[in-house]
Protein backbone atom coordinates (compact mmCIF):
# COMPACT_ATOMS: atom_id res chain seq x y z
CA UNK A 1 0.00 0.00 0.00
CA UNK A 2 3.14 1.91 0.60
CA UNK A 3 4.37 1.61 -2.75
CA UNK A 4 1.85 3.54 -4.68
CA UNK A 5 1.48 6.17 -2.73
CA UNK A 6 5.44 7.01 -2.36
CA UNK A 7 5.37 7.03 -6.36
CA UNK A 8 2.90 9.10 -6.30
CA UNK A 9 4.84 11.09 -4.01
CA UNK A 10 7.58 11.23 -6.22
CA UNK A 11 5.37 11.53 -9.50
CA UNK A 12 4.09 14.85 -7.91
CA UNK A 13 7.49 15.98 -6.42
CA UNK A 14 8.98 15.45 -10.21
CA UNK A 15 6.47 17.89 -11.82
CA UNK A 16 6.20 20.26 -9.25
CA UNK A 17 9.74 20.39 -8.47
CA UNK A 18 11.77 21.36 -12.03
CA UNK A 19 10.53 22.10 -15.48
CA UNK A 20 10.67 19.33 -17.71
CA UNK A 21 12.31 18.80 -21.53
CA UNK A 22 14.24 22.23 -20.93
CA UNK A 23 16.38 21.27 -24.17
CA UNK A 24 13.42 20.01 -26.08
CA UNK A 25 11.35 23.38 -25.20
CA UNK A 26 14.43 25.20 -25.80
CA UNK A 27 14.25 23.67 -30.00
CA UNK A 28 10.36 24.14 -29.58
CA UNK A 29 11.24 27.82 -28.82
CA UNK A 30 14.23 28.26 -31.34
CA UNK A 31 12.48 26.43 -33.88
CA UNK A 32 9.33 28.34 -33.99
CA UNK A 33 10.82 31.92 -33.07
CA UNK A 34 13.21 31.14 -36.53
CA UNK A 35 10.05 30.36 -38.14
CA UNK A 36 8.18 33.20 -37.68
CA UNK A 37 11.28 35.49 -38.29
CA UNK A 38 12.23 34.12 -41.30
CA UNK A 39 8.56 34.56 -42.72
CA UNK A 40 8.51 38.14 -41.93
CA UNK A 41 12.08 39.15 -43.25
CA UNK A 42 10.80 37.38 -46.73
CA UNK A 43 7.36 39.09 -46.64
CA UNK A 44 8.99 42.15 -45.79
CA UNK A 45 8.89 43.65 -49.33
CA UNK A 46 4.73 42.57 -49.46
CA UNK A 47 3.82 43.18 -45.73
CA UNK A 48 1.67 45.98 -46.97
CA UNK A 49 -0.53 43.43 -49.12
CA UNK A 50 -0.68 41.04 -47.23
CA UNK A 51 -1.21 42.15 -43.35
CA UNK A 52 -1.59 45.99 -44.06
CA UNK A 53 -3.82 48.56 -45.56
CA UNK A 54 -3.05 47.27 -49.14
CA UNK A 55 -4.66 44.00 -48.87
CA UNK A 56 -7.55 42.85 -50.47
CA UNK A 57 -8.30 41.79 -47.18
CA UNK A 58 -9.47 45.57 -46.52
CA UNK A 59 -9.73 46.49 -42.43
CA UNK A 60 -13.41 46.62 -42.79
CA UNK A 61 -13.55 43.11 -43.23
CA UNK A 62 -11.14 42.09 -40.54
CA UNK A 63 -13.10 44.01 -38.34
CA UNK A 64 -16.48 42.51 -38.86
CA UNK A 65 -14.76 39.10 -38.59
CA UNK A 66 -13.26 39.81 -35.38
CA UNK A 67 -16.22 41.21 -33.94
CA UNK A 68 -17.95 37.86 -35.05
CA UNK A 69 -15.51 35.37 -33.70
CA UNK A 70 -14.04 38.01 -30.92
CA UNK A 71 -10.38 37.01 -32.48
CA UNK A 72 -7.43 38.96 -31.35
CA UNK A 73 -5.46 41.54 -33.14
CA UNK A 74 -3.54 44.93 -32.39
CA UNK A 75 -3.42 45.74 -36.00
CA UNK A 76 -7.30 46.87 -35.11
CA UNK A 77 -6.62 48.99 -32.50
CA UNK A 78 -5.34 52.00 -34.38
CA UNK A 79 -5.39 53.03 -38.03
CA UNK A 80 -3.15 54.29 -40.66
CA UNK A 81 0.57 53.17 -41.86
CA UNK A 82 3.24 54.10 -38.47
CA UNK A 83 0.78 51.98 -36.38
CA UNK A 84 1.14 48.32 -38.92
CA UNK A 85 4.93 49.38 -38.90
CA UNK A 86 4.94 49.61 -35.12
CA UNK A 87 3.48 46.26 -34.68
CA UNK A 88 5.29 44.26 -37.88
CA UNK A 89 8.50 45.55 -36.12
CA UNK A 90 7.20 44.19 -32.58
CA UNK A 91 6.93 41.25 -34.28
CA UNK A 92 10.21 40.66 -36.14
CA UNK A 93 12.17 42.53 -33.17
CA UNK A 94 10.14 39.62 -30.82
CA UNK A 95 10.72 36.65 -32.65
CA UNK A 96 14.47 37.85 -32.89
CA UNK A 97 14.97 37.65 -28.85
CA UNK A 98 12.80 34.57 -28.80
CA UNK A 99 15.60 32.86 -30.57
CA UNK A 100 18.13 34.34 -28.70
CA UNK A 101 16.22 33.54 -25.34
CA UNK A 102 16.52 37.51 -23.69
CA UNK A 103 13.86 38.16 -21.49
CA UNK A 104 12.07 34.85 -22.89
CA UNK A 105 9.14 35.24 -20.50
CA UNK A 106 8.09 38.88 -22.06
CA UNK A 107 9.24 37.85 -25.84
CA UNK A 108 7.48 34.74 -25.74
CA UNK A 109 3.99 37.56 -25.05
CA UNK A 110 5.30 39.53 -27.75
CA UNK A 111 6.27 36.46 -29.99
CA UNK A 112 2.05 35.61 -29.00
CA UNK A 113 0.90 39.32 -29.73
CA UNK A 114 2.67 39.68 -33.02
CA UNK A 115 1.66 36.25 -34.42
CA UNK A 116 -2.10 36.95 -33.65
CA UNK A 117 -1.74 40.20 -34.58
CA UNK A 118 -0.94 39.58 -37.96
CA UNK A 119 -2.87 36.54 -38.40
CA UNK A 120 -6.25 37.27 -37.21
CA UNK A 121 -5.77 40.63 -39.39
CA UNK A 122 -5.77 38.52 -42.46
CA UNK A 123 -7.00 34.73 -42.29
CA UNK A 124 -6.64 33.88 -45.59
CA UNK A 125 -2.48 34.13 -45.74
CA UNK A 126 -0.72 30.94 -44.57
CA UNK A 127 0.24 27.83 -46.23
CA UNK A 128 -1.03 25.07 -42.86
CA UNK A 129 2.39 25.89 -41.21
CA UNK A 130 0.63 29.22 -39.77
CA UNK A 131 -2.19 27.29 -37.41
CA UNK A 132 0.75 25.19 -35.79
CA UNK A 133 2.37 28.62 -35.02
CA UNK A 134 -0.81 30.29 -34.44
CA UNK A 135 -1.17 27.52 -31.64
CA UNK A 136 2.30 27.20 -30.40
CA UNK A 137 2.62 30.60 -30.06
CA UNK A 138 0.14 30.41 -27.48
CA UNK A 139 1.54 27.40 -25.59
CA UNK A 140 5.10 29.17 -25.53
CA UNK A 141 3.96 31.87 -23.14
CA UNK A 142 3.29 28.69 -20.49
CA UNK A 143 6.88 27.40 -20.89
CA UNK A 144 9.87 28.44 -19.27
CA UNK A 145 11.95 27.93 -22.39
CA UNK A 146 14.74 29.86 -21.85
CA UNK A 147 16.45 27.68 -18.83
CA UNK A 148 19.04 25.95 -22.13
CA UNK A 149 20.97 28.15 -24.90
CA UNK A 150 19.75 31.59 -24.40
CA UNK A 151 20.93 34.41 -23.26
CA UNK A 152 18.69 34.48 -20.11
CA UNK A 153 20.86 31.24 -19.06
CA UNK A 154 24.21 32.94 -19.45
CA UNK A 155 22.94 35.60 -16.98
CA UNK A 156 21.41 33.42 -14.72
CA UNK A 157 25.43 31.49 -14.76
CA UNK A 158 26.82 34.86 -14.30
CA UNK A 159 24.28 35.94 -11.30
CA UNK A 160 25.16 33.07 -9.34
CA UNK A 161 27.23 33.63 -6.16
CA UNK A 162 26.66 37.48 -6.64
CA UNK A 163 23.33 39.68 -6.47
CA UNK A 164 23.16 41.28 -10.48
CA UNK A 165 20.80 44.36 -10.34
CA UNK A 166 18.09 43.80 -13.28
CA UNK A 167 17.24 47.27 -14.39
CA UNK A 168 15.92 46.13 -17.86
CA UNK A 169 12.88 43.74 -16.75
CA UNK A 170 11.09 46.55 -14.48
CA UNK A 171 11.50 48.69 -17.47
CA UNK A 172 9.75 46.35 -19.66
CA UNK A 173 7.11 45.38 -17.00
CA UNK A 174 6.67 49.07 -16.50
CA UNK A 175 6.37 50.11 -20.73
CA UNK A 176 4.25 46.64 -21.40
CA UNK A 177 2.14 47.67 -18.31
CA UNK A 178 0.87 50.89 -19.74
CA UNK A 179 0.49 49.77 -22.81
CA UNK A 180 -2.08 47.15 -21.03
CA UNK A 181 -3.55 49.62 -19.20
CA UNK A 182 -3.88 52.12 -22.06
CA UNK A 183 -5.63 49.32 -24.22
CA UNK A 184 -7.88 48.65 -21.33
CA UNK A 185 -9.42 51.92 -20.97
CA UNK A 186 -9.76 52.56 -24.26
CA UNK A 187 -11.90 49.36 -24.89
CA UNK A 188 -9.20 47.90 -27.01
CA UNK A 189 -9.27 44.43 -25.63
CA UNK A 190 -12.99 44.30 -25.70
CA UNK A 191 -14.14 41.03 -27.73
CA UNK A 192 -11.66 38.04 -27.03
CA UNK A 193 -11.36 37.37 -23.52
CA UNK A 194 -8.88 34.74 -23.32
CA UNK A 195 -5.69 36.93 -24.54
CA UNK A 196 -6.47 40.00 -22.40
CA UNK A 197 -6.79 37.77 -19.85
CA UNK A 198 -3.45 35.52 -20.18
CA UNK A 199 -1.32 39.32 -20.65
CA UNK A 200 -2.55 40.48 -17.76
CA UNK A 201 -1.54 37.30 -15.60
CA UNK A 202 1.54 37.28 -17.07
CA UNK A 203 1.91 40.67 -16.34
CA UNK A 204 1.09 40.60 -12.59
CA UNK A 205 3.10 37.44 -12.35
CA UNK A 206 6.21 38.81 -13.26
CA UNK A 207 5.21 41.37 -10.54
CA UNK A 208 4.75 38.68 -7.74
CA UNK A 209 8.17 37.09 -9.38
CA UNK A 210 10.24 40.55 -8.85
CA UNK A 211 9.16 41.41 -5.64
CA UNK A 212 9.82 37.91 -3.99
CA UNK A 213 13.18 38.74 -5.33
CA UNK A 214 13.52 41.75 -3.73
CA UNK A 215 12.22 41.40 0.02
CA UNK A 216 14.17 39.27 2.28
CA UNK A 217 11.83 37.25 3.63
CA UNK A 218 10.57 36.49 0.26
CA UNK A 219 12.18 33.02 -0.58
CA UNK A 220 8.81 30.77 0.36
CA UNK A 221 6.64 33.13 -2.02
CA UNK A 222 9.63 32.77 -4.82
CA UNK A 223 9.23 28.91 -3.81
CA UNK A 224 5.60 28.81 -4.12
CA UNK A 225 5.75 30.47 -7.94
CA UNK A 226 8.60 28.69 -8.89
CA UNK A 227 6.42 25.57 -8.16
CA UNK A 228 3.41 27.17 -10.28
CA UNK A 229 5.75 27.70 -12.84
CA UNK A 230 7.07 24.36 -12.95
CA UNK A 231 3.51 23.12 -13.16
CA UNK A 232 2.63 25.40 -16.04
CA UNK A 233 5.31 25.01 -18.01
CA UNK A 234 5.05 20.97 -17.63
CA UNK A 235 1.05 20.97 -18.23
CA UNK A 236 2.19 23.42 -21.60
CA UNK A 237 4.45 20.97 -22.75
CA UNK A 238 2.33 17.87 -22.41
CA UNK A 239 -0.03 20.29 -24.44
CA UNK A 240 2.62 20.63 -26.96
CA UNK A 241 3.26 16.94 -27.36
CA UNK A 242 -0.63 16.07 -27.49
CA UNK A 243 -1.00 18.70 -30.27
CA UNK A 244 1.93 17.58 -32.38
CA UNK A 245 -0.06 13.85 -32.10
CA UNK A 246 -3.36 15.11 -32.72
CA UNK A 247 -1.96 16.75 -35.86
CA UNK A 248 -0.75 13.71 -37.32
CA UNK A 249 -3.42 11.65 -35.87
CA UNK A 250 -6.13 13.59 -37.80
CA UNK A 251 -4.28 13.90 -40.96
CA UNK A 252 -3.16 10.24 -41.50
CA UNK A 253 -7.11 9.05 -40.78
CA UNK A 254 -8.68 11.79 -42.90
CA UNK A 255 -6.19 10.36 -45.83
CA UNK A 256 -7.36 6.91 -44.86
CA UNK A 257 -10.92 8.25 -46.04
CA UNK A 258 -9.37 9.93 -48.96
CA UNK A 259 -9.51 7.65 -52.66
CA UNK A 260 -6.97 8.88 -53.72
CA UNK A 261 -5.02 7.63 -50.75
CA UNK A 262 -6.12 4.25 -51.10
CA UNK A 263 -5.33 3.33 -54.49
CA UNK A 264 -1.83 4.76 -54.20
CA UNK A 265 -1.48 7.88 -56.03
CA UNK A 266 -2.33 10.93 -53.95
CA UNK A 267 1.32 12.11 -53.93
CA UNK A 268 1.16 12.54 -57.76
CA UNK A 269 -0.78 15.13 -57.99
CA UNK A 270 0.19 18.10 -55.65
CA UNK A 271 3.85 17.05 -57.70
CA UNK A 272 2.46 18.99 -61.14
CA UNK A 273 0.47 21.80 -59.66
CA UNK A 274 2.11 24.59 -60.70
CA UNK A 275 1.82 26.84 -57.55
CA UNK A 276 3.90 23.71 -55.74
CA UNK A 277 6.34 22.85 -58.36
CA UNK A 278 9.40 25.31 -57.55
CA UNK A 279 11.28 22.39 -59.43
CA UNK A 280 9.68 20.72 -61.97
CA UNK A 281 12.21 19.01 -63.28
CA UNK A 282 12.51 16.95 -59.79
CA UNK A 283 9.06 16.62 -59.73
CA UNK A 284 8.75 15.12 -62.62
CA UNK A 285 11.98 12.51 -61.45
CA UNK A 286 9.87 11.75 -58.73
CA UNK A 287 6.39 10.93 -60.20
CA UNK A 288 7.76 9.27 -63.10
CA UNK A 289 7.94 6.13 -60.95
CA UNK A 290 4.21 4.66 -60.37
CA UNK A 291 5.79 2.78 -57.50
CA UNK A 292 7.86 5.17 -55.85
CA UNK A 293 4.63 7.13 -55.58
CA UNK A 294 2.90 4.31 -54.36
CA UNK A 295 5.46 3.90 -51.67
CA UNK A 296 5.26 7.74 -50.78
CA UNK A 297 1.63 7.56 -50.75
CA UNK A 298 1.20 4.85 -48.52
CA UNK A 299 4.25 5.35 -46.31
CA UNK A 300 2.63 9.04 -45.51
CA UNK A 301 -0.54 7.69 -44.21
CA UNK A 302 1.11 4.76 -42.33
CA UNK A 303 3.85 7.24 -40.74
CA UNK A 304 1.19 9.49 -39.53
CA UNK A 305 -1.07 6.88 -38.43
CA UNK A 306 1.40 5.05 -36.74
CA UNK A 307 3.41 8.22 -34.66
CA UNK A 308 1.23 8.46 -31.66
CA UNK A 309 1.35 4.81 -30.70
CA UNK A 310 5.34 4.53 -31.52
CA UNK A 311 5.68 7.12 -28.36
CA UNK A 312 5.74 3.55 -26.04
CA UNK A 313 8.51 2.43 -27.96
CA UNK A 314 11.70 4.77 -27.50
CA UNK A 315 13.57 3.24 -30.77
CA UNK A 316 10.73 2.87 -33.18
CA UNK A 317 9.64 6.14 -31.98
CA UNK A 318 12.99 7.52 -32.91
CA UNK A 319 13.53 6.11 -36.02
CA UNK A 320 9.79 7.24 -37.49
CA UNK A 321 10.55 11.01 -36.19
CA UNK A 322 13.79 10.74 -37.99
CA UNK A 323 11.11 9.96 -41.52
CA UNK A 324 9.06 12.85 -40.29
CA UNK A 325 11.54 15.08 -40.57
CA UNK A 326 12.94 13.74 -43.66
CA UNK A 327 9.68 14.17 -45.01
CA UNK A 328 8.98 17.62 -44.20
CA UNK A 329 12.43 18.59 -45.35
CA UNK A 330 11.33 17.00 -48.67
CA UNK A 331 8.06 18.86 -48.59
CA UNK A 332 10.19 22.27 -48.55
CA UNK A 333 12.35 21.63 -51.68
CA UNK A 334 10.17 19.77 -53.90
CA UNK A 335 6.57 21.34 -53.41
CA UNK A 336 8.23 24.76 -51.84
CA UNK A 337 6.21 24.91 -48.32
CA UNK A 338 9.81 25.54 -46.38
CA UNK A 339 7.73 27.97 -43.75
CA UNK A 340 5.36 24.97 -43.60
CA UNK A 341 7.83 22.25 -43.01
CA UNK A 342 10.03 24.12 -40.72
CA UNK A 343 6.93 25.15 -38.45
CA UNK A 344 6.14 21.15 -38.43
CA UNK A 345 9.88 20.26 -37.64
CA UNK A 346 10.00 22.34 -34.42
CA UNK A 347 6.70 20.65 -33.44
CA UNK A 348 8.64 17.44 -34.31
CA UNK A 349 11.51 18.76 -32.10
CA UNK A 350 9.61 18.52 -28.74
CA UNK A 351 10.25 14.42 -29.34
CA UNK A 352 13.80 14.43 -29.78
CA UNK A 353 16.12 12.57 -27.13
CA UNK A 354 17.35 14.88 -24.92
CA UNK A 355 21.13 13.40 -25.51
CA UNK A 356 21.28 13.90 -28.86
CA UNK A 357 20.03 17.00 -28.05
CA UNK A 358 22.53 17.44 -25.58
CA UNK A 359 25.45 16.18 -28.02
CA UNK A 360 24.22 18.70 -30.29
CA UNK A 361 24.60 21.69 -27.31
CA UNK A 362 28.07 20.65 -27.23
CA UNK A 363 29.14 20.13 -31.07
CA UNK A 364 27.95 23.67 -31.51
CA UNK A 365 29.89 25.29 -28.01
CA UNK A 366 33.21 23.54 -29.75
CA UNK A 367 32.22 25.03 -32.95
CA UNK A 368 31.50 28.32 -31.35
CA UNK A 369 34.99 28.17 -29.64
CA UNK A 370 37.06 27.68 -33.03
CA UNK A 371 35.43 31.01 -34.06
CA UNK A 372 36.75 32.48 -31.25
CA UNK A 373 40.11 31.32 -31.76
CA UNK A 374 40.09 31.66 -35.30
CA UNK A 375 38.67 35.31 -34.56
CA UNK A 376 41.61 36.50 -32.05
CA UNK A 377 39.15 36.68 -29.47
CA UNK A 378 39.04 35.17 -25.74
CA UNK A 379 37.51 31.48 -26.47
CA UNK A 380 35.67 29.62 -24.54
CA UNK A 381 37.00 26.32 -23.46
CA UNK A 382 35.59 23.53 -26.29
CA UNK A 383 33.09 21.74 -24.78
CA UNK A 384 33.21 23.06 -21.29
CA UNK A 385 29.61 23.22 -21.17
CA UNK A 386 28.89 20.18 -22.42
CA UNK A 387 31.19 18.32 -19.82
CA UNK A 388 29.00 20.37 -16.93
CA UNK A 389 25.82 19.11 -18.39
CA UNK A 390 27.54 15.76 -17.70
CA UNK A 391 28.03 16.48 -14.63
CA UNK A 392 25.35 17.87 -13.23
CA UNK A 393 22.40 15.63 -12.20
CA UNK A 394 19.59 15.92 -15.14
CA UNK A 395 15.81 15.88 -14.69
CA UNK A 396 14.11 15.79 -18.05
CA UNK A 397 12.56 13.07 -20.64
CA UNK A 398 13.83 9.70 -21.30
CA UNK A 399 13.56 9.76 -24.65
Amino acid sequence: MNRPVSSLARGIAHVTGSALGPYQTAVVRIGFGATWLLFLLREFPHRHELYGPDGPWSRELAGQLVADNGSFTALLWLDGRVWFETVYAVAVLSAALLVLGWRTRTASVLFMVGVLSLQNRSVFVGDGGDNVLHLMSVYLVFTRCGQVWSLDARRARRARGGRVRDRAGPALWGVLGLVLIAAAVTGRLDGDRFVPALLTGVWLAQALWWLAGRRARGGETRALLDVVANIAHNGALLVIMAEACLIYATAGWYKVQGARWQDGTAVYYPLHLDHFSPWPGLAGLLSASGTLVMLLTYGTVIAQVAFPFTLFDRRVKNVLLAVMIAEHAAIAVVLGLPFFSLAMIAADAVFLPTPFLRRLGGRAARARGRLGRGGGGRAPVPGQRGREDARRPHVGFRT
